[in-house]
């Protein structure tokens, strides 16, 4: 009797055991539920996360200290690349979506299965990514005036960073470069607001436009084709003095409010995601621990929603030296307002110290509560736990004909003509396609790395042509013109052979060599040597144009008196085809200064509206020309040997030309 007993007893246990085990496998789970509306799928997972998995989510780490393990164990919540942090040299879109699923797959195995989202710096296209397109840097595209090719522009590089797998990019940056001495004055749309107001619709080109009848200022990320976006560096980046990065912007609040931050209330209403805090200070508070602006206003007046990232050790940097006093950092970071910190390497210790402050009531939990909703706002509004693995579908974009012909129209449309003829009845441009020999000449003509300036494959940029593939300016010209023209090019070629040549004229390339941040601050902003004397050596032996490929304005009055043409042509990325489209007459020039053109430094900062202003070119400054179809299609035409008559050529361009001089009344932006 026992026995049977006992042998029932067993069975019932063991029922109650599947039966408790069926019904856990079974529990309804809201937040996995994307039936539920997001505020209640967060409330949910938030009630059911530990303090440990909190601080994991606001954690971010590079790519070089991620593990499966690491991102189980920790939760941590996000992952990047830093400018160069690749998982090969020469990564293929499969090689990236192996390796972030990698990270991914860890993270779906924690105990809540929350995915990590991952971020990378993709500022003028997908630029660390070899075979990317690289778009011009935002300086060109403020040139342009034209929002709704920024636009197309986002949704292009959206598409070439969701083919590498990645959701989310720190990019637009939205500074007021007021001083071009500061080594990020090229990621600057321009010295005038309302131009970089224009310029935020890049968001909605990354993330998608908001459906009709949504919700304004709310972050929104429109599919799988979309990409998360970052609103970067709040605020006053670009108003430090004497340009120095991660210095001290000294202007009243209402010097901030009505020229560094208005491009920020655009970005909120077009649903930005994110916002990423600056290194610089604000009349000597670090922004990094300005609890009035980054909560106070951003998050309160503003009504951010989304959550707000800092930079790269940009905590450690609240300090002097940076870290200094870490732990002092987290809580001045923490109670400021940044809801997920850029580590980026040293991740326990971040956790370890913020664990600590909360546990010892330093920290808030209502703070820690308050940073994690916003992060997992945004991971559940972008769809990241129903898609959290990325696939291949889309690895065709990267580097794509579409894209690539879309970065040649951007090209055209930054140039900027600065001169044109030595007087205005005799202009050198568009050039002749057809002419027998000309020279092609500067440092600049045939380096695509050049050309991309920085945060192009690494932080830095790179030199020469085996990085990544484009096209070079100078085989953009030996494409353009006609088969029978002998096109010689020569880097630094001596005075004496440029006149015991008979060129019918010279084009010049020179400019700035890559730099990012820090190292591309210049207190004197001279072109790289020998540009200074190529300039010299042909000009004044031959007709000539020069392009200045650079990140900002160049000292260039010194020379201006032997040049005969000259176009800024800031720095176009791989596509240099749409330098010669514009040079030859394909197309007009039609870009517009978005910055002041210095004559001395000495004059600096300078822009336009301030009392002592006196440039060189002034802001909103750009000669005009027409395309010349009739004089293209008989250089195509025409058989090898045909060479139109000067006379005839000159007589086309009075015909088809037109130029605009300087202006002095207030610019008009549009």
């Amino acid at each position: 009797m026992s026995r049977a007993f006992l042998q029932a007893l067993g069975v019932l246990s063991l029922w109650w055991f599947v039966a408790s085990a069926m019904a856990q496998s079974t529990e309804y789970v809201a937040y996995k539920d994307p039936e539920q509306p997001v505020a209640a799928r967060v409330k949910d997972l938030l009630s059911r996360m530990t303090l440990e998995e909190k601080i994991g989510q606001m954690t971010q780490i590079d790519r070089s200290v991620a593990t499966y393990d690491f991102m189980r164990t920790y939760s941590i919540g996000s992952v990047l690349s830093g400018g160069g942090s690749t998982p090969l040299p020469e990564a293929s879109a499969e090689d990236w979506v192996n390796m972030i699923n990698g990270y991914q797959n860890g993270s779906l195995s924690s105990r809540l299965g929350i995915p990590m989202i991952y971020g990378i710096d993709a500022v003028h296209g997908h630029n660390n990514v070899y075979n990317a397109t690289i778009f011009p840097h935002n300086i060109g595209l403020g040139a342009t005036r034209d929002p709704d090719l920024v636009k197309k522009i986002g949704a292009a590089t959206a598409l070439e960073v969701r083919a590498t797998g990645i959701p989310y990019v720190f990019a637009p940056c939205i500074a007021v470069c007021r001083d071009p001495r500061w080594g990020r004055c090229y990621e600057s749309y321009s010295e005038n607001e309302e131009i970089v107001r224009q310029m935020t619709e890049i968001i909605p080109g990354l993330q998608g436009d908001i459906p009709s009848g949504s919700p304004k200022g709310v972050p929104y990320v429109g599919g799988k084709n979309k990409v998360a976006a970052c609103a970067k560096h709040f605020v006053g980046d670009g108003g430090t003095t004497k340009g120095i990065n991660e210095n001290n912007t000294v202007v009243d609040m209402h010097g901030l409010l009505s020229v560094h931050m208005p491009a920020y209330t655009d970005a909120i209403i077009k649903g930005v995601s994110t916002v990423m805090v600056s290194y610089s200070s604000w009349n000597g508070e670090k922004m990094h621990a300005n609890r009035d602006l980054v909560t106070g206003f951003l998050k309160d007046t503003l009504k951010f929603k989304g959550f707000v990232i800092s930079d790269w050790q940009g905590i450690d940097r609240i300090t002097s030296p940076p870290h200094a006093n870490y732990t002092y950092s987290v809580e001045a970071g923490i109670l400021a307002g940044i809801d997920m910190v850029m580590v980026p390497f040293n991740f326990t210790e971040f956790i370890d110290d913020l664990t600590n402050l909360v546990k010892e009531k330093v920290i808030p939990m209502e703070r820690i509560d308050d940073a994690v909703e916003r992060i997992l706002f945004v991971k559940f509004t972008m769809g990241l736990f129903e898609n959290p693995l990325a696939d291949l579908s889309l690895v065709n974009e990267l580097g794509s004909q579409a894209h690539r012909d879309l970065a040649r129209e951007a090209v055209r449309k930054t140039l900027v003509l600065l001169k044109n003829g030595k007087n205005e009845t005799d202009p050198l441009l568009p050039l002749p396609k057809k002419p027998k020999k000309i020279l092609v000449a500067g440092s600049h003509a045939d380096n695509l790395g050049y050309q991309c300036g920085g945060w192009t494959i690494t932080w830095q940029g790179f030199k020469g042509n085996s990085y990544t593939r484009g096209t070079t300016i100078l085989s953009a010209i030996k494409s353009t013109v006609d088969l029978s023209t002998e096109v010689v090019y020569q880097e630094n070629p001596n005075k004496d052979f440029v006149k015991s040549t008979d060129f019918d004229y010279a084009i010049v390339i020179v400019g700035e060599h890559p730099y990012a941040e820090t190292a591309g601050d210049s207190m004197t902003l001279t072109m790289a040597d020998p540009g200074p004397t190529t300039i010299t050596n042909v000009c004044e032996a031959v007709k000539c144009v020069v392009i200045v490929v650079s990140g900002r304005p160049l000292v260039v009055e010194p020379y201006i008196s032997s040049i005969d043409a000259l176009v800024a042509a800031w720095l176009p990325g791989t596509e240099g085809q749409g330098v010669a489209d514009v040079l030859f007459g394909d197309y007009g020039f039609s870009g517009k200064l978005p910055r002041t053109w210095f004559k001395s430094v000495d004059q600096l900062p300078m822009n336009f509206g301030d009392l002592h202003y006196d440039p060189l070119f002034p802001f909103d400054f750009g000669l005009k020309t027409e395309s010349v179809p009739g004089l293209v299609a008989r250089a195509i035409s025409f058989g090898t040997d045909w060479r139109p008559h000067p006379l005839m050529v000159t007589a086309c361009l009075a015909i088809s030309l037109y130029s605009t001089g300087y202006s002095w009344q207030a610019p008009k932006v549009i």
